[in-house]
């Protein structure tokens, strides 16, 4: 890379002083006038008959403006034409905490006193809760009536991500949605080819984001009868598509007004904003729901629980001869996991001359799963970094030398056959190689302490994206785009956009527009925003500087070659007296008498190849032997990034990808009786990593530049995520001997491993 003026440099994120502060204003934060306050009214079962909704006594709640159910909502009358994972049932509950009522008051507390005076007679109805019984063919299916499933979340994550049902596949149990199978070499001949065979059987519980706001949206109406939408999504232009059809207006209609985000993870794509913007449209009136914690805990979409089993063999010298693996995912009560990804990332790290990939995803009367900060990739390498670090071991082989002669490179098949693009595994891990950290560990083990690494990656995602670059009439540059900044991804294209102009990013403006206004940009998930809308930046900014350019060769009389942007304004090679701002400019671009067309540049994109990003973890814990309790006490990451184009925030988001990867090892996951009650509603029963449970974390980055990113940016939001609960199990492994097989690794299940002096512990 040749020396950078803007691009590299560590800046602070444009929104941070607003955030700090407080003056950032939320869509919970938000009021219109005649807006109405929704609150749920749940059902208590997991699985029931809805006989009657008795509205009365609400409606006689001062405040009470109405009660709306399905049968007030043109697609909800019919079950089997209810939009896929909507909280609001339609004659059926399907999970504990499911809406079977919206309560719409002038005040939220009128709206809660109106839920109290609902009542519900239901019929309960067998309850699947495991996924066991979702396997059982004799068990009933989780819903009377069936719903198509949704897919298109998965793929805006990732491009091969969205599930089928295979043609060869035999009739399995009612509650099996779909499957996935991959297959190559001779996989008997590989194992009969190993020295050392390994099998794991490894579960997952279901985990929730853990984001700090929890769903919210509010629907406007406007006096032509279009709606406004002001949401905590993730994703505009597929919400206005979403809530568009669901109403049936032309997405014209629909303008999104996507507000900042108190943390999504990829939960905060689409889930509640439909339903609201019917129920607006049934009242006509502007309605708000804001979830409280429980409703996020019993009605979100979390991450789904799972449990795959691992085959593993390799060869004295360390070659590893084959993989058969199975995986089992719960989708919840929606069909839409992420079982095809989890499978593709579990059998992908490696080279497997032979391999065979199974898996399914399952019905369950729980809510619907969605995804979480790479989904399904968590699960797949927990699986997979156990099974090769206790391979390694029972071939007295270094761990780290073990995957090096085995990682994927450049052109190596994944499970479907694709081949893998450029990707900085091998790098990461030859990084990791030379820390003191890993150089330094027979020290570590000498003071009690278990050292563990694990591998972890994301293929990254695709979608096109457009950007705006325009010269505002003070002679600033405006960036308009119509991606979500969840991680100060428009920080970064400041700094795209400012490097083009050879100027300081803080003269760059980027604001992320309505529907109405804004470029086309994807969903914010799966890795892709840098890497996709960032390269539409940087050609919209190369457009409008040539625009600028014109206008400047006509002015100063000088050719276009001639010219350059130096600190905000034209001027002619070797003749510093002869310029011209881009104020001037301005001015001739703009007004009642300006001759020259206003600057606006454009940039596209339409990458067909991801830039995959991987990354390397190791972590130092201390296990308490009497209690179980795992402390970790160092932690480096090696993330191969591509080009940091703010290397302060790239390391931030690895920092909190560490943190996330944490709280899958050893401290979350949503607990359900055998009814399907959840047990964990609240933050006082779900535990989320605190700032004092993280250790000290030190970041590697790794440049592999990517062929398509600007100056060879890629995504970095997944990879940090998904070593962490890997990484935590091989360093507890190492440090007292024992094999975790069940996350998260609470104290009580390390404890009970160690009194039976086992390798795999049970939940």
């Amino acid at each position: 890379m040749p020396e950078t003026r803007a691009v590299g440099q560590r800046v602070k994120r444009i929104d941070a002083p607003r955030r700090l502060t407080g003056l950032e204003r939320f869509t919970g934060d938000l009021r219109v006038p005649g807006m109405l306050v929704a609150r749920p009214v749940t059902s208590p079962y997991a699985h029931a008959r809805i006989r009657k909704i008795d509205v009365g006594a609400a409606l006689q709640v001062l405040g009470v403006a109405r009660v709306i159910t399905a049968t007030d909502l043109p697609l909800w009358r019919d079950p089997a034409t209810a939009p896929a994972k909507s909280p609001l049932a339609s004659g059926e509950a399907v999970y504990a905490g499911q809406f079977v009522a919206l309560v719409l008051a002038e005040t939220d507390a009128a709206a809660q006193d109106g839920v109290a005076a609902v009542e519900v007679d239901y019929e309960p109805l067998p309850v699947v809760a495991t996924l066991d019984a979702a396997l059982d063919p004799n068990s009933p299916h989780i819903r009377e009536v069936q719903q198509a499933g949704n897919d298109e979340e998965a793929a805006m994550h990732n491009a091969d991500a969205a599930t089928q049902e295979l043609e060869d596949e035999p009739p399995l149990a009612p509650n099996v949605s779909t499957s996935v199978h991959f297959a190559r070499g001779d996989i008997d001949a590989g194992f009969a080819a190993a020295d050392a065979v390994v099998e794991l059987t490894v579960e997952s519980k279901t985990v929730h984001q853990g984001y700090l706001e929890p769903q919210v949206c509010l629907v406007d109406i406007t006096p032509l009868g279009d709606l406004t939408v002001y949401t905590s999504t993730q994703a505009a232009f597929y919400c206005r598509a979403r809530v568009a059809e669901t109403v049936g207006l032309p997405p014209q209609r629909v303008n999104v007004v996507p507000m900042p985000v108190g943390g999504g993870f990829g939960g905060k794509f689409v889930l509640i904003e439909p339903l609201v913007a019917a129920v607006a449209r049934a009242v006509e009136r502007p309605v708000l729901l804001h979830y409280s914690r429980m409703d996020d805990f019993l009605a979100g979409n979390p991450a789904p629980d799972c449990r795959i089993s691992v085959k593993l063999g390799a060869t004295k010298s360390g070659d590893i001869t084959a993989l058969a693996s199975n995986l089992v995912f719960n989708t919840g009560a929606s069909a839409g996991a992420p079982l095809q990804i989890a499978a593709m990332l579990h059998g992908g790290y490696y080279r497997f001359p032979n391999l065979e990939i199974r898996g399914h995803e399952v019905f369950t009367n729980k809510p619907g799963a969605g995804a979480y900060r790479a989904p399904g990739a968590q699960q797949a390498t927990f699986a997979i970094e156990s099974a090769v670090d206790e391979l390694a071991r029972q071939l007295d082989l270094d761990p780290l030398e073990f995957r090096l002669h085995n990682c994927a490179v450049e052109g190596d098949l994944r499970p479907n056959g694709g081949a893998w693009p450029r990707i900085g595994l091998k790098e990461c891990l030859e990084a990791l190689r030379e820390h003191p950290a890993w150089r330094e560990r027979e020290s570590a083990r000498a003071n009690g302490r278990g050292v563990g690494i694990a591998v972890g990656g994301w293929p990254g995602g695709i979608e096109p994206a457009t950007a705006v670059c325009r010269l505002d009439s003070n002679g600033e540059l405006t960036v308009v785009l119509g991606s979500v900044d969840l991680t100060g991804t428009n920080t970064a294209f400041a700094q795209i956009a400012a490097e083009t102009f050879d100027m300081p990013s803080g003269h760059i403006a980027v604001t992320t527009a309505p529907t109405d206004a804004a470029p086309f940009a994807g969903g914010t998930g799966g890795s892709k925003i840098t890497y996709t809308v960032g390269k539409a930046v940087q050609r919209a900014a190369e457009d409008a500087l040539r625009q600028i350019l014109a206008v400047a060769s006509e002015a100063l009389e000088a050719s276009v070659d001639d010219l350059e942007m130096v600190d905000g304004a034209v001027r002619v090679r070797g003749v510093p007296g002869a310029s011209i701002s881009l104020k001037d400019i301005a001015n001739r671009t703009m007004g009642f008498a300006a001759k020259n067309e206003p600057i606006y540049g454009t940039g596209s994109t339409a990458i067909q190849e991801s830039a995959p990003g991987f990354a390397v973890h190791l972590v130092e814990v201390e296990v308490d032997e009497v209690t179980g309790v795992t402390r970790p006490v160092r932690y480096v990451a090696v993330q191969d990034v591509g080009f940091a184009i703010n290397p302060a925030e790239v390391e931030a988001q690895i920092h909190g990808g560490v943190v996330q990867g944490l709280g899958w090892a050893l401290y979350e996951g949503m607990e359900y009786d055998s009814e399907g009650q959840l047990l964990t509603a609240t933050l006082m029963d779900y535990a989320l990593p605190r700032a004092d449970m993280a250790p000290p974390i030190e970041t590697v980055l790794v440049e592999v530049h990517s062929e398509h990113g600007a100056y060879g940016a890629k995504g970095i939001g997944e990879p940090p995520a998904i070593p962490g609960a890997a990484a935590v199990a091989n360093a507890i492994r190492d440090a007292v001997g024992v094999r975790m097989t069940a996350l998260p690794m609470k104290p009580e299940a390390v404890a009970a491993a160690l009194r039976d002096g086992s390798t795999a512990a049970a939940d």
